[in-house]
């Protein structure tokens, strides 16, 4: 036979051989290996259930900060520079994005923690009111006309009412949309919901009820509306929902829940549901309007409150309208005492935000968990008054014409 084709046919049968894998030697996985790629699995699961499990008791709100704050300069304190802000003793604040917006008689002002000034607006107010919620703040003047929106460290709205028409309230959500509660000639009150653009969806005018507040949903589809007026000759304050789709201005509420015969101080709507603050009750509603709790301190002063908790209410109660005794109740949403503190030095302020809750003495800052657990202390506070808590665990701490943060370490 010639060679050139035995050299072939071996050629064809070498092709064959490569080309049938069942004659290829199988290469056995690396028992090392596999049970490596095992114990990675067991602990990536049970990391996975334990987080799941735990995610209420761990904290990386320090991290959270760390990022938000890093390029902050602080002292071995936490505490940053402070910084000069225009202001007066009837001076309201409110904490947005990390900046703090005040609202004076002479104007707004927004200032990041550093204290650049951002928004400089004069404006005078008799009433000023500061309330902020996610990336939106309002400032504007209780009893007067001018409303003004701030947004992405400017000025992102204006409202300015006629002469005959005053801002008795307003409040935002979290996604931005803001609800007005104005005095109209004609009405009891007018209730004008906005979109995040702030253009107008719906409104709700009252000649038969007085209406006092009003609050939206988290998910805007709600606009809970606080009425106060006589119900079969009986004086009471109610909350009444509307949809914020196609309501016309005489429409009807989906339903209404009666909050005692009481002035309702304050309302708000978060996650939780509604929270109505009274001068002797505290009313939590579920997203219905339905009662899920309720907490009497008929026998106590209120004396000072958050409501900005997650599903909890602070309450500062004592049993004379002065002195230094008091009592921090935390209250939850089935109206129960979730945790109590008695205290007996003079409180100057108190605020909560999501988990924590910050009671500022003449001697220190303490920043608590909702069970009043402390979370971090502070002694040098350096002549604060005031103090805005953030859902990350920092701190505003204000004084009368300064400012600065305080970040636990």
């Amino acid at each position: 036979m010639p060679r050139h084709i035995i050299s072939k046919k071996a050629h064809r049968l070498n092709e064959d051989k490569d080309a049938n894998p069942s004659r290829k030697k199988e290469k056995r996985p690396n028992p090392v290996l596999r049970l490596l790629a095992f114990l990675l699995t067991v602990v990536m699961v049970l990391g996975a259930i334990f987080l799941i499990v735990n995610y209420d008791k761990l904290n990386f709100d320090s991290i959270k900060r760390w990022f938000a704050y890093r390029d902050l300069e602080r002292g071995d304190s936490g505490q940053a520079e402070s910084f000069p802000f225009d202001g007066d003793s009837s001076s309201t604040f409110a904490s947005l994005d990390g900046d703090l917006l005040v609202c004076s008689t002479t104007g707004v002002r927004l200032y990041s923690a550093s204290g650049q000034v951002y928004v400089d607006r004069t404006v005078t107010m008799e009433n000023p009111v500061a309330v902020a919620a996610g990336s939106t703040a309002l400032a504007y003047d209780a009893g007067g006309q001018t409303l003004l929106a701030c947004r992405n460290r400017e000025e992102a709205f204006t409202l300015e009412l006629a002469e005959d028409e005053e801002v008795l309230s307003a409040d935002v959500n979290g996604k931005g949309w803001m609800v007005t509660v104005t005095q109209e000639s004609g009405y009891k009150g007018v209730v004008t919901v906005y979109d995040s653009q702030f253009q107008p969806q719906m409104q709700v005018s009252l000649s038969s009820r007085f209406i006092m507040d009003a609050a939206l949903s988290p998910d805007n589809s709600t606009v809970a509306v606080l009425t106060m007026g006589l119900t079969d000759g009986t004086f009471t304050s109610q909350v009444e929902l509307y949809p914020t789709a196609g309501a016309a201005s005489d429409a009807s509420p989906q339903t209404t829940c009666t909050v005692g015969g009481q002035v309702i101080l304050d309302m708000t709507w978060d996650d939780s549901g509604i929270w109505a603050l009274g001068e002797d009750e505290i009313y939590h509603l579920d997203d219905s309007a339905a009662l899920t709790g309720s907490y009497s301190y008929s026998d106590r002063y209120l004396k000072g409150f958050s409501l900005a908790g997650d599903g909890t209410a602070v309450l500062l109660l004592g049993k004379y309208r002065a002195g230094s005794t008091a009592e921090l109740v935390v209250v939850d949403t089935q109206g129960e005492a979730r945790a109590t503190m008695a205290l007996d030095e003079q409180v100057l302020s108190i605020s909560a935000a999501g988990r924590y809750i910050s009671l500022l003495t003449a001697d220190q800052l303490n920043i608590y968990d909702q069970d009043l657990s402390v979370y971090h202390s502070l002694e040098e506070t350096q002549s604060a008054r005031k103090v805005l808590q953030r859902s990350d665990g920092s701190v505003l701490l204000i004084g009368n014409d300064t400012a600065r943060v305080y970040l636990p370490q």
